[in-house]
């Protein structure tokens, strides 16, 4: 059994499609079909189901599809250790993050890349769900988002700092000189909202049910930069954490009466994984960073 067919056999199995996972591993079909046969005759017992152009895991191979992934990061942490041993002359990070903290990534990453330019940084944007599930498949070491579970058998967070759900609206907007609005008067606004699948629109959703209050967007848009873009220049707005604005000054954030505005940024980390020292070094560079945008620090 060798760690190529492992990762092989996970790709495999998070495509569900030999042609795309081959594609993904720059390998051809046949040399994946022929490492995972070797791999499934090894173990005595089939992975897949071979479904015509799609293949399912067998009971045996969702057995065995968690111990192969915790083998591969394995053998990858004692990797990375040695790396570390070598004072951070090598080696690389892959971040996960949502678009409410792209700016405060950003600045720490321009101060981390400053000290150490040789580490290869990867970032990857997605809704939480989405990076939560390549957290859970082991292809991120941290994940940058307002993800506030404190901790579960797979996770861990770290808080970044507090920022509030807010209307955000154009600068010449002048809703802006209001010190708040109320969610009953959301009702009156060219409202459009991010998507379903985003945690912020989950997070409101969930508000607004408590409340028994049901909104009705003119729009629902799957882009957090064009939600914004769309805010700036036409006549609508929208509700994100106030973080979102923070240094944007075509857009303001107004203040949303009511409980349960605040959230929490935060780092995420997969829990039983080595934590680099890169990854590390570079939170607390957020950290530092992280003051200028938390409400509660600038009440």
């Amino acid at each position: 059994m060798e760690l190529r067919q492992l990762k092989y056999f996970i790709k495999a199995a998070e495509l569900q499609n030999f042609t795309n996972a081959a594609e993904a591993l720059f390998i051809t079909q046949s040399t994946l079909s022929q490492q995972i046969k070797q791999l499934e005759d090894e173990l005595g017992l089939p992975l897949f189901n071979r479904i015509a152009k799609r293949v399912r895991l067998t009971d045996a191979g969702s057995t065995f599809l968690p111990y192969a992934i915790k083998t591969v990061k394995d053998a990858e942490n004692g990797r990375d250790l040695l790396r570390d041993q070598m004072g951070l002359k090598t080696g690389s990070l892959t971040i996960g993050l949502t678009y409410g903290l792209a700016e405060l990534l950003a600045k720490a990453i321009a101060d981390f890349s400053a000290q150490y330019p040789a580490i290869k940084l990867t970032i990857n944007f997605g809704t939480t769900q989405e990076l939560l599930q390549e957290m859970e498949l082991g292809k991120l070491d941290m994940m940058l988002s307002f993800y506030e579970q404190k901790e579960n058998y797979m996770l861990i967070t770290d808080h970044l700092f507090s920022s509030r759900l807010s209307l955000i609206v154009k600068s010449s907007d002048p809703i802006v000189k209001r010190k708040s609005v109320s969610l009953k008067e959301l009702i009156t606004l060219p409202l459009i909202l991010p998507s379903g699948g985003y945690s912020i629109r989950n997070y409101f959703d969930k508000i607004l049910r408590d409340q028994d209050l049901v909104l009705r967007p003119n729009m629902e848009v799957n882009d957090i930069h064009t939600l914004l873009q769309l805010v700036r220049f036409g006549r609508w707005v929208t509700v994100l954490m106030s973080s979102t604005v923070v240094n944007h000054p075509k857009l303001k954030a107004v203040r949303l009466t009511g409980a349960g505005m605040i959230r929490q940024a935060t780092i995420t980390w997969p829990k039983d994984a080595y934590r680099k020292k890169a990854a590390s070094l570079l939170a607390e560079s957020l950290k530092q960073h992280a003051f200028a945008y938390d409400d509660h620090a600038h009440k």
